[in-house]
């Protein structure tokens, strides 16, 4: 493929040195930021990340800041999600979602203070929305993005990195908590947070100066550990049934569809711009919802648009992400599936750019 082209739009992060340095091959971008795809290749990542720890630039991963009396209302006019039960010191997935209840982003929310919360949001616009609804609503909030770039540490030896880096403290934190911690000098939020099935964490950078500083304590603290630098993986996020938004779903959708109908608290979640449309889908169901599918025959090319789901000749939905396994052996895959044929055995053809495959609907993904 053609090489992006360098260009202020297209920004850099604090530790685009280190990733740099680290051999990246590959970069896509998100939220205008450059976002590693491919250090050693796809496979060979994905083995990696299963077996030891590694090191992720999550910088694109933005921050809509709230801060201000009225930001824990507007957080909650954002999401259908139930947030009144939520302390500082937590982090909740959240869907948020549009006047139709099509979603517009699914960040996750860190509540810092009462009066002040981060959303780490997925890749659109998202800050634009949450002007407009602050500024109609004439609410008493501050809204921006801060300087704050996420640095993740993931895969199965992440605790004990973590812990010569910041103490054994860090392990205590419990799942979608965040704990502050101190680095040369400066107080960071750490969540037990990430994109991947194989745990670890989410630093929360808020100064520049300590960026490359902290990359590099990180590889020295974790040599003996076969610490790399990673980035989130095609093969590994499939298995897991972790959605990406602008691929595997969009404001066409709704939390329902997705399979995020859990983090939808209609009764209860008063405020919600789009609690009403969703209230009737709640009551209805949905009519399509994103399934797990594994696709026959040798590795499927990139699937860098959706491949129609057919059955009896008739299309039944999309596919819209797929990778081959090697440790299932098969092509995994994430698409969105007509109740008619969703069913956990049904047997539907799927239209890839290079022919048909067999493929079979699955009962649950695969981590």
């Amino acid at each position: 493929m053609a090489l992006i082209s360098p260009s202020r739009r297209v920004r850099r992060t604090m530790f685009s040195d280190g990733v740099e340095a680290a051999g990246v091959k590959a970069y896509t971008v998100y939220n205008r930021m450059l976002l590693p795809t491919v250090f050693e290749s796809v496979q060979e990542d994905y083995h990696h990340l299963k077996e030891a720890v590694q090191v992720w630039d999550v910088a694109c991963e933005r921050q809509v800041e709230l801060r201000g009396p009225d930001a824990a209302r507007l957080m909650q006019m954002l999401t259908p999600r139930d947030l009144r039960g939520m302390l500082p010191g937590r982090c909740f997935y959240v869907p948020i979602v549009d006047e139709t209840g099509g979603m517009l982003n699914d960040p996750v929310a860190v509540k810092l203070a009462e009066d002040r919360w981060w959303i780490s949001i997925a890749d659109s616009d998202l800050m634009l929305w949450v002007k407009g609804i602050a500024n109609g609503y004439r609410l008493d909030v501050l809204i921006d993005e801060p300087d704050v770039s996420p640095l993740a540490v993931q895969g199965p030896k992440a605790d004990a990195l973590m812990a010569r880096v910041f103490g054994d403290a860090v392990r205590d934190i419990r799942f979608f908590r965040f704990g502050m911690f101190d680095f040369q000098g400066r107080s960071l939020a750490v969540a037990r947070s990430g994109y991947s099935k194989q745990g670890g964490f989410e630093i929360y950078v808020d100064d520049t100066r300590i960026g490359m500083p902290l990359w590099n304590a990180l590889f020295e603290a974790g040599r003996d550990l076969d610490v790399r630098a990673g980035c989130p993986n095609l093969i590994e996020r499939i298995e897991g049934g972790l959605l990406s938004y602008g691929n595997d779903m969009t404001d066409d959708n709704t939390p329902h569809e997705c399979g995020l109908g859990r983090f939808c608290d209609t009764q209860t979640a008063i405020g919600c711009i789009g609690r009403d449309a969703l209230l009737r889908v709640a009551k209805e169901g949905p009519t399509k919802q994103v399934r797990a599918l594994a696709l026959e025959g040798g590795p499927v090319p990139p699937c860098d648009r959706a491949w129609d789901i057919e059955a009896n000749g008739k299309r039944i939905g999309q596919v819209t992400s797929a990778a081959y396994s090697p440790d299932f052996k098969t092509n995994v895959a994430i698409g969105m599936v007509r109740m008619t044929h969703w069913d956990s055995g049904t047997q539907v053809q799927v239209r890839t750019t290079d022919g048909v495959r067999d493929a079979v609907v699955r009962e649950g993904f695969w981590l």
